[in-house]
């Protein structure tokens, strides 16, 4: 067992501005573990997520940290710190690239042995980018996505309608909640017991069964009563999802959020419990994934005979459809990806998740924030609606964050609304901001952020290579450019990008800057597309295109 990982809180400050502090808090906050998955390995989340390379790679960048100047900039590969150049004081502290790989060998094999020979980490999303904050960055577009589901076809609310899904990892528990918030009934399949438990302290599920006939009296009697209930169902998500289908039962929604775009590291073949599994991937790879592919065909088979059953599914990122068809099911695309069936609509106003984090450590600083916010934004209903709902419901683990779904001019306004209360000293210390990579202009993944686009551009990746480029440039303070993300290798392209408001009017030049380059670009990589709705948004706004 490793020393505790934790980040410092207060005023005090071991490196030499706050801007440098920032990014050590937020890495170790990253690594932290009440927020991470397993912070002696160093994952963050999402089967092998990283925040570092190894332990002699995070003591080198906790390192290097604590002593960059403001002319300097450090360079992470792949989760591990390589140099430190020179540069001026408006560039990034922090420039990293991670699992980047030649395209004609990125694929999993290949990756997997540049790995094992330690020249390569998978950096999932928010990991590698530190700017993980637990199930909260993830909720509200798992959120968005079951409201827009509820007012299409349910007339705004999921009472009395039953949720059928699988995975409790730190993306995955944002599920369960999401359907409560929405007023539904979820069943949520997990086979690690330990992450049950975890949820339910955390109050993401509201209680415990180890058979399905269990979960479905209670969720029989929750739908009756037209009462919001989150049930865990400790089990093999392939094995239930099957029994479902057997049993004749369809739920109203399905869908998936096992790691199932890692089949080695982060799904569980049926027939086998936690340990058989994580011996055997250790001895016998092949003939895990072996079984990993058979069952994840059960699995999707299963969840294409729910839809045509009557029941309303979709891939919620996972790339599920692509590694079933990979394994040989040819019909694992008969049911949609959740960016281009709901939120893609949000994506083209402009519309994208923006965090916010304490660096004092104060949850009053977020509260405060919170009431500021519902002040400023009492116009925009979703804006008001989320941040009550999260008030009311979501702890904090680590440094206190918030997360929160904003358009074109809010962001905007929030740099600049946050930045004015750390300078008058309303707040305790400064605030990170950042995001998720989960954007229009930021992530390039041909089955879920890309997925469906009309101009046929799905795979072209050039739009999150010129976002962080151009964050670069406008005064980030740190810029990822990663591969992977929750679909895989092979699977995306994406950027992440990490701003500090810390009071002074430098930081409110930079934050002007960059909280207008990704909802920008985000309208204009999907006007450029066709999009109409992007086209007169881009429009509306003055965003300039010279074709």
């Amino acid at each position: 067992m490793f020393q505790t990982i934790q980040s410092p809180i207060g005023k005090e400050i071991s490196c030499k501005n706050w801007e440098t502090e920032a990014l050590l808090r937020l890495f170790l906050n990253s690594l932290d573990p009440r927020v991470a998955e397993n912070s002696d390995e160093l994952i963050v989340y999402g089967g092998r997520g990283k925040a570092a390379r190894n332990r002699q790679a995070m003591e080198a960048i906790i390192r290097e940290l604590k002593q960059l100047d403001e002319n300097h900039t450090l360079l992470i590969q792949s989760g591990k710190p390589v140099a430190t150049f020179r540069t001026f004081p408006f560039s990034p502290r922090v420039i990293s690239s991670t699992a980047m790989v030649v395209p004609n060998w990125a694929n999993d094999e290949y990756f997997t042995m540049l790995e094992k020979k330690g020249l390569t980490m998978y950096g999932q999303a928010t990991a590698a980018s530190w700017a993980y904050i637990g199930v909260q960055g993830v909720l509200q577009a798992t959120f968005e996505t079951m409201s827009e589901i509820a007012n299409r076809y349910y007339n705004g609310s999921l009472k009395g309608k039953l949720v059928l899904t699988s995975g409790l990892g730190g993306m995955g528990s944002a599920q369960p909640l999401s359907v409560t918030m929405n007023g539904g009934v979820c069943i949520v399949v997990e086979v690690d017991e330990g992450k049950i438990n975890k949820r339910l302290v955390n109050n993401y599920c509201d209680v415990k069964v180890h058979s399905l006939d269990e979960a479905l009296k209670l969720a029989k009697e929750a739908i009756g009563a037209e009462r919001a209930l989150a049930i865990a169902l400790h089990g093999n998500a392939a094995d239930i999802f099957c029994e479902m289908v057997n049993k004749g039962v369809t739920p109203d929604i399905v869908t998936d959020q096992t790691a199932v775009h890692d089949l080695l590291n982060g799904y569980i073949p049926s027939g086998l419990t936690l340990e058989q599994a994580f011996f055997l991937r250790g001895k016998r790879p092949e003939k895990y994934l072996k079984m990993a592919e058979e069952t994840l065909v059960a699995h999707v088979e299963a969840m294409c005979k729910l839809q045509d059953r009557g029941a309303i599914v979709f891939d919620y990122g996972n790339n599920i459809r692509g590694q079933a068809y990979k394994a040989g099911y040819d019909h694992a695309f008969s049911f949609p990806g959740f960016i281009s069936e709901y939120l893609r609509p949000l994506y083209c106003e402009g519309r994208g998740p923006c965090r916010w984090i304490a660096l004092s450590g104060n949850p009053g600083d977020i509260y405060k924030l919170d009431e500021a916010i519902l002040s400023t934004f009492r116009s925009d209903e979703r804006v008001c609606r989320w941040i009550k709902f999260v008030q009311e419901r979501i702890y904090f683990y680590g440094l206190p964050a918030r997360t929160c779904w904003l358009d074109y001019n809010e962001r905007s306004q929030i740099g600049e609304l946050i930045n004015d209360m750390v300078a008058k000293g309303e707040l305790s210390a400064p605030i990170a901001i950042t995001r998720d990579h989960s954007e229009g202009s930021t992530m390039a993944a041909p089955t879920r952020e890309t997925e469906g686009m009309p101009d046929g551009s799905d795979a072209v990746a050039d739009w999150p290579i010129l976002n962080g480029l151009l964050n670069a440039v406008s005064g980030a303070t740190m810029v990822s450019i990663q591969h992977g993300g929750g679909v895989g290798i092979g699977n995306s392209i994406h950027s992440g990008m990490t701003a500090v408001a810390d009071g002074s009017l430098a930081s409110l030049k930079k934050l002007k800057n960059l909280l207008t380059i990704d909802p920008g670009l985000n309208i204009i990589r999907h006007a450029d597309a066709g999009y109409i709705k992007a086209n007169n948004r881009a429009r509306e706004l003055g965003l300039k295109r010279p074709l």
